[in-house]
């Protein structure tokens, strides 16, 4: 008898032996005996080929073994028995089939076992039994091994678990988990089976099970982003954020946005963190047609959330939005417990679009051909017909009103601005950066487009800009993007600069620190 049908026969006869109805109790026996040949299994790829493709057939044994653990009597995850049994099954499957297509093919039929095994060891119970996290973190491998660049046995596992009902959904179950290494070892099937696939990309970001996988998501790398470096939670979050960078990298952002969305609110927490990693991913991309694509959903997007945080700051600043700033406001009528989360998405937004405005420029500057991704930007217009010019000056302004610059730790308040609203009605958490990177995008989309300059000057914004020329610990370089946006206004622009030089300093600062005014001065 040869070594090879040595072991398949030793394999069929331990699996018989201890299924069989006197070989229940040899737990130890079987995990001992599959350990040795996992430990073989794992050096040898000649040896995984033979014993996956030579006699006698180890694949039924391994089902029913699979099929017992499923069915094993009185499942629970605090069951010593089971949790071991569970790592050793797996361990081996997990070694099986790796990198052996036959293999991978012939033990899929264990799926829906392994399926029933991890929605066991993904319930609340099992997450509190840290005893399990093994069992489960294997199971997940072994799953993962079975599919990995097998793109046949990759789609009909997506496919399959992204229309189950959702609570047997056992990625949305097991992003749940307490233990980093499972959720690595999760993570990295989930990339595995979304790389390289449009259509399995396509579910994730537009089915609704794929929505929850990764709402759930984002919640995890949220809680993963202060993990230790080089530590198995900062490990997970680094394949969290590749798994939404092949997404962006598809064009699936403008998709997965709007099925992060909740109906009746402006911005969702799940679409502010996805703004996040998607500021960050800009960073580094380079590709300009993904630039393209995003361009239209970020520009809505900011008309959004500047439409909603002007309206707000309307209603806080003054009993009805007709009256004018003129500093006779009485105490805020009504504060929106929206609106720093909205500040907060709005920053993200317009670093977007800055990002993508500036890769545009210098693509440009190498390609005259190439198409100016600024201009869609500068041309859109709001649902309400405002344009973006229109926009970021209004917001300004009413942020001014609003929000007190701080310098030295004390709020400044504009001689136009009521003093009758406390510096505490702004709470300035989720405002930090806005007015600094309005100002900063003000100067990147009216850099050498005159168009733009005018319009900035037609909505009265130039005086606007010009009032941002201070320190703001809110806004750190406040002053700094302000000089380079007038800069960029007064560029090759005549009426402009004839605007800058009608105006006169409204007020100084004495050297107590008072604000005062001007005789003659211009007030705009």
């Amino acid at each position: 008898m040869s070594d090879k049908y040595s072991l398949n026969a030793r394999f069929c006869d331990i699996c018989a032996g201890f299924l069989g109805e006197s070989g229940k109790d040899s737990v130890p026996s079987l995990t001992r005996a599959l350990d040795t040949i996992a430990s073989d299994l794992a050096r040898n790829e000649d040896l995984r080929i033979r014993m996956g493709s030579d006699g006698p057939s180890i694949w039924p044994s391994l089902q029913q073994l699979w099929n017992f653990l499923a069915d094993y009597p009185s499942a629970d995850a605090d069951v010593p028995a089971l949790r071991i049994l569970v790592v050793s099954v797996a361990r081996f499957t997990r070694n099986l089939v790796a990198g052996v297509a036959k293999n991978q093919q012939n033990a899929f039929g264990v799926e829906p076992a392994l399926r029933r095994i991890l929605h066991l060891y993904s319930s609340w119970s099992a997450f509190q039994v840290t005893d399990s996290f093994p069992a489960t973190r294997m199971a997940v491998q072994a799953l993962s091994n079975i599919v990995t660049t097998n793109e046949d046995l990759t789609s009909r596992l997506w496919k399959t678990y992204l229309t189950l009902p959702e609570e047997q959904v056992v990625l949305i179950r097991l992003l749940s988990s307490l233990d980093p290494k499972t959720i690595l070892s999760l993570l990295v099937l989930m990339v595995n089976c979304i790389h390289d696939s449009t259509e399995r990309r396509s579910l994730l970001t537009r089915s609704r099970v794929g929505a929850r996988i990764c709402i759930t998501l984002l919640d995890r790398m949220v809680s993963l982003y202060d993990a230790e470096e080089s530590s198995d939670g900062a490990k997970a979050f680094d394949y969290g954020y590749h798994l939404f960078a092949h997404l962006f990298d598809g064009g699936f952002a403008p998709d997965l946005y709007t099925s992060l969305s909740v109906e009746g609110e402006v911005i969702a927490p799940h679409q502010t963190t996805l703004l996040k990693l998607l500021d960050s991913y800009l960073q580094s991309s380079k590709t300009y047609a993904v630039h393209c694509d995003m361009c239209p959903m970020l520009s809505e997007i900011f008309f959004c959330l500047s439409s909603y945080s002007q309206s707000a700051i309307r209603r806080a600043i003054k009993p009805s939005n007709s009256e004018p700033l003129d500093g006779t406001n009485e105490l805020p009528q009504e504060l929106d417990l929206l609106l720093p989360k909205t500040c907060e998405a709005l920053v993200l937004a317009t670093q977007c679009i800055v990002k993508i405005s500036l890769l545009s420029e210098e693509q440009r500057s190498l390609d005259p051909s190439a198409a100016d991704l600024r201009a869609i930007f500068r041309d859109d217009t709001s649902t309400d017909g405002q344009g973006t010019a229109e926009s970021i000056i209004e917001l300004l302004r009413l942020l001014d009103v609003f929000l007190p610059r701080i310098y030295f730790g004390k709020a400044v308040i504009q001689p136009v601005t009521d003093r009758t609203i406390p510096s505490s009605a702004a709470e300035p958490s989720g405002f930090l950066y806005l007015k600094r990177d309005l100002v900063r995008l003000v100067g990147v989309l009216c850099h050498q487009d005159k168009i733009f300059q005018d319009h900035i000057r037609v909505c009265k914004g130039i005086s606007v800009i010009m009032n941002m020329c201070v320190v703001d610990e809110r806004n750190p370089y406040l002053r700094e993007h302000a000089i380079l946006a007038l800069r960029n206004l007064l560029d090759g622009n005549k009426d402009n600069q004839e605007e800058v030089n009608s105006i006169r300093p409204s007020g100084y600062w004495d050297e107590a620190g008072v604000l005062r005014e001007n005789v003659g001065a211009t007030l705009r």
